[in-house]
């Protein structure tokens, strides 16, 4: 592969906006607008804004390609780049099919990779139109992110670009682009098949993987130590997922799979609580989060637990933030490291560092912490 001359770029306006608000994402017109209904704001011009300041610092020069509008090109403009951009249909809002027409347009117009804003859906699309025959990015936007097409921060997404254009023979490798149907508290995850996207393993995620069989009894040893630790003062929040169901199974309640529950001296107070949900109930009380950990990925923030938002992080305070996964999830990443990306690149810094795991009674485990 020669240098990179061009880089197209799609942004899905509306990724991610059901995120705070406790949805599972705004995949079609009632789920849009029932994220409107709930004060929903949108987050994925922000992301990319960040992205693109990255990449203008590494490679200024280079000219995008951009889908109209907010779609791409006016974030494009305002950075300065030398931007081509694509013919729209003069319409504010934007379906699927407007990122898979100007998805089909720029492998028309031979960009040399497709940086994209959204989740596993915008991902999905994408690669619907182009397959591996263009290679692609995420820029980390959506709810849903568990394909391996998206770096792990929107500034690692411009870092791993400006490589990918510095260099004379970009190197790619294959990427899973996976997508997860999350209605009634359940996960049905289906494989769409191999992108392409920059080699860069530190800065683009993994395909989320699920738990090994040798860390079940460890799991519920460690979560039934913790239920049986907890102070009935407190209030806990419980992270998504299933360690974290373990915990609450463990204090005799059931918990919502995909949402952040709140529990206090083993009573319900909340399942699948929204951003002001959680402001509201933990705004004079002493509280401790509970979160677990994605396997292949890492991350403990800022994937499928977006009402975690920074002013729930801040009201529960890091050092209240307490992690649990099994010893094989943990020893099975690559590289071996715990990943947030709460939006907020300041308390993402606070977060940084080394932070110990619950893997077993009276067991931690040490891992760094990055963004």
């Amino acid at each position: 592969m020669s240098a990179v001359s061009s880089v197209g770029l799609i942004v899905n306006p509306i990724a991610g906006m059901g995120g705070r608000v406790g949805l599972k994402g705004t995949d079609g017109l009632d789920l849009l607008r029932r994220a409107v209904e709930l004060g929903a704001v949108a987050v994925a011009a922000d992301r990319t804004d960040r992205a693109l300041a990255r990449m203008h610092d590494r490679c200024a020069g280079v000219r995008l390609v951009a889908a109209h509008g907010r779609m791409g090109a006016d974030l494009a403009e305002a950075h300065g780049f030398d931007t081509e951009v694509l013919p729209g249909n003069g319409s504010e809002s934007t379906t699927a099919e407007d990122t898979r027409l100007a998805a089909a347009e720029l492998m028309r117009r031979n960009v040399d990779v497709i940086v994209f804003a959204g989740g596993d859906g915008t991902a999905r699309d994408i690669y619907a139109v182009v397959g591996d025959r263009v290679p692609m990015l995420g820029v980390p936007t959506g709810v849903k992110m568990q394909s391996g097409v998206f770096a792990t921060t929107p500034e690692n997404a411009g870092d791993v670009v400006g490589t990918f254009v510095g260099s004379p023979h970009g190197r790619v490798r294959e990427a899973d682009v996976v997508d997860a149907d999350l209605r009634d508290d359940t996960i049905s995850t289906r494989l769409y098949g191999a992108a392409r996207v920059p080699d860069d393993r530190l800065r683009v995620q993994p395909v989320k993987s699920r738990g090994t069989p040798r860390d079940e009894d460890a799991l519920d040893a460690v979560c039934a130590a913790i239920a049986s630790s907890v102070d009935p003062r407190r209030i806990y929040l419980l992270g998504p997922g299933t360690t974290m169901r373990r915990v609450a199974r463990q204090l005799g309640l059931e918990k919502t799979l995909l949402g952040v529950d709140a529990v206090r001296a083993g009573r319900l107070l909340g399942s699948d609580l929204a951003e002001r949900d959680l402001l509201e109930l933990i705004a004079d009380e002493p509280v401790t989060l509970l979160i677990g950990v994605i396997g292949g990925q890492g991350s403990i923030l800022g994937r499928g637990n977006q009402q975690l938002s920074p002013a729930v992080l801040r009201r529960v305070g890091i050092e209240n933030v307490e992690i649990v996964a099994g010893l094989e999830k943990l020893l099975a990443l690559d590289p071996p490291l715990l990943r947030v990306d709460t939006g907020d690149p300041e308390l993402d810094r606070a977060l940084c560092g080394y932070r110990r795991v619950h893997v077993a009674p009276r067991r931690t485990l040490v891992c760094r912490v990055a963004a």
